[in-house]
Order: structure tokens, then sequence, then C-alpha cells
């Protein structure tokens, strides 16, 4: 039933969320927070993986586009978004409205963008 899927590529963090230790980037609730509400609006029409880089190499080094930009720009164009293969978005994480309007574009046009 997924129809939109969505790969965030993350930085290196200590923990795979990164809302670990004294401090918490608030930016990473967010995203966590987004994420969370997208695949819950959804109802399984949409999942939402993310890779951390260094601890789950792997999704980084089979996909081409995204080792391409890293390569290109090094880790400061960490995270990478891909929305069904495509990067959509990186050096930042996606808003919630940016998440939400990527995953009806795809279920709007088929996955034709």
């Amino acid at each position: 039933m997924v129809k939109v899927k969505i790969q965030i590529f993350d930085p290196p963090m200590c923990c795979p969320t990164g809302m670990c230790g004294p401090t918490i980037d608030p930016t990473l609730i967010e995203i966590h927070e987004a994420i969370g509400q997208v695949e819950k609006e959804y109802n399984g029409k949409v999942k939402v993986t993310r890779h951390l880089f260094g601890k789950d190499v792997q999704p980084f080094l089979s996909n081409k586009k995204v080792l391409s930009l890293i390569r290109e720009n090094g880790p400061s164009t960490l995270p990478i978004t891909t929305v069904d293969g495509d990067i959509i978005k990186s050096g930042s994480y996606p808003s919630y409205e940016e998440l939400k309007n990527l995953v009806e574009t795809q279920l709007n046009t088929g996955g034709r963008r």
C-alpha cells in the first residue's frame, strides 16, 4: 500500500534519531514530529526511512545520486531528503509542510514531477 517512499540521509549523530545526550537539537525534534505526523496522516501510503551516516552506510553507497552529491559538496550537504529516489532537499531537513506537499504531489501525479 506504500505509494511514496521518502528517505532521509542524516549526518553523523550519537544515536539513530539524534535525540539523546544532555542537549537535543530542536531541529531533530521537529523532523521527528513531522515524519510521525505525515506517516499517520497518510495512513500507510507514505513510508519515511532515515539512514544515519556512519552507522547505516549501505543506503548512502547504494544511492548514486546521494553519494555523488556528498562527494561533490562534502558532508555539509547532509541531511539529504529523497522522494522515490530523487533528491528534493539537501543541507537541511524538510518541514512538515514540505513533506506534506511532496507526498501530495507524488500521490496526485502518480510519481511524475
